[in-house]
């Protein structure tokens, strides 16, 4: 009995100095570092960790507004300006497109929306590198944001060398991959749709929905000779919208 005794106190002991280690990391961040409990980032997952979460929120509002940060001309529709990517008021004629590189013109779209972003996340992992005893030296350079099948690439050429003592390390280029985005695909029925309206003054919707099992394309008529298509993703639920107004008959 008393060896169970004391056992059973042992084990109370070492539970309460475990609680109280878990206690004092919680409330003492910076023992985390002291005690080996939190791992410094590399440059690479710094850079993807600080900016990922906002270009996937600056690319889902450039998606919603037509492909661009400030539409016009645009038609307001549920609270949201969307952008006309072919547009002619006029009667018996076909529209005008407007934006005539649409993908290029999104790519720099977004990489204007997030200039603020790299510089804040580069200037952070600079200041990071250097709390933890690190020199560091860091050179700006050129953001260059892709859209690919599936993905969207945004590669930062920004030089950063970190050493301490003699460990001398260099980075050069970093990238962001945001994965399982159809935004690519999208925009190339979307320019699709507009041949067709430019051509015919309307599309077939379900032409595309029957060869892109993947795909949802809805029209919406607002009632001033606008149609809002509105693409949908069905297995990742990223849409893309744009108005379109052309050969108005009435």
């Amino acid at each position: 009995m008393n060896k169970e005794r004391g056992q059973i106190t042992i084990f109370i002991i070492v539970a309460i100095m475990v609680i109280a280690i878990v206690a004092l990391l919680f409330a003492f961040p910076k023992l985390k570092t002291a005690v080996g409990f939190e791992k410094l980032q590399s440059p690479e997952n710094f850079i993807q960790t600080c900016l990922e979460d906002t270009i996937n929120e600056n690319v889902n509002i450039i998606s919603k507004q037509g492909g661009t940060l400030e539409p016009s001309p645009y038609i307001l529709y549920q609270d949201e300006k969307i952008q006309y990517l072919c547009y002619n008021p006029q009667k018996y004629q076909a529209c005008v497109v407007q934006i005539p590189f649409l993908e290029k013109h999104i790519e720099d779209e977004i990489k204007k929306s997030i200039e603020d972003n790299v510089n804040f996340c580069f200037n952070s992992l600079k200041q990071t590198y250097e709390d933890r005893g690190y020199t560091t030296n860091l050179k700006k350079g050129e953001v260059i944001v892709e859209l690919l099948p599936k993905r969207i690439i945004t590669t930062m050429n920004y030089e950063f060398t970190f050493s301490k003592e003699e460990d001398i390390q260099k980075r050069e280029i970093f990238r962001v991959i945001v994965n399982n985005n159809n935004l690519y695909e999208l925009v190339a029925i979307a320019q699709s749709i507009m041949d067709w309206e430019i051509l015919m003054g309307d599309s077939f919707e379900q032409n595309y929905m029957d060869f892109y099992t993947w795909l949802k394309v809805e029209k919406k008529r607002p009632g001033d000779d606008t149609t809002i298509y509105i693409l949908t993703d069905r297995n990742t639920d990223d849409k893309f919208k744009f108005a379109i107004q052309s050969w108005i008959l009435r």
